[in-house]
């Protein structure tokens, strides 16, 4: 059986969604914030408030029921091939940022749930600080990554996750 020259059509549905639903969480953390400096003050938050944190809140749950859902497709059903023409060491990378990004991407709805549903303070901590800045980190490198591997490389990396084509189906 040939490997797959693109991903599927639910990896690629998975993989924007759950980077839309990151990158709002990310951008637009404010309800959360403000919900949080309330509660710690002894102040009782407005109903505003409460549903601004709630979105903040839903998003992340989405978020982890889709990765469940994406790491469920992904290990039942075949990814394409590495892409030639890289140094072994990029593909190693690539690897480690993806673990990274699997382990945030659930990691962050976790503490979130921990921190807001359960109230653990520890827990609001490290998802708002070094875990979001670690997430930061790893999604930059993610797409910096990815679009090294489109411009330099000229690799069908990037085209086989958005558009589902690769350069060797193209040339075929």
């Amino acid at each position: 059986m040939p490997a797959r020259s693109a991903y599927s059509v639910p990896q690629r549905l998975l993989h924007w969604l759950v980077a839309l639903l990151v990158f709002f969480n990310l951008l637009f953390p404010d309800g959360m914030n403000a919900w949080r400096h309330l509660v710690h003050r002894g102040q009782t938050p407005s109903p505003g408030d409460i549903a601004s944190a709630n979105i903040h809140a839903y998003a992340g749950i989405a978020v982890l029921l889709l990765a469940i859902v994406r790491l469920a497709v992904r290990f039942s059903s075949d990814a394409p091939e590495k892409p030639n023409g890289q140094p072994a060491f990029l593909h190693h990378i690539a690897h480690v940022t993806h673990v990274l990004l699997y382990v945030l991407i659930f990691a962050m709805p976790v503490s979130g749930i921990a921190a807001y549903y359960l109230g653990v303070d520890t827990a609001g901590s490290v998802h708002g600080g070094l875990m979001k800045m670690l997430l930061w980190i790893v999604v930059v490198l993610h797409i910096f990554g990815a679009l090294v591997q489109h411009f330099y490389f000229r690799s069908d990396v990037l085209r086989r996750m958005t558009i589902g084509e690769s350069n060797s189906r193209k040339s075929a």
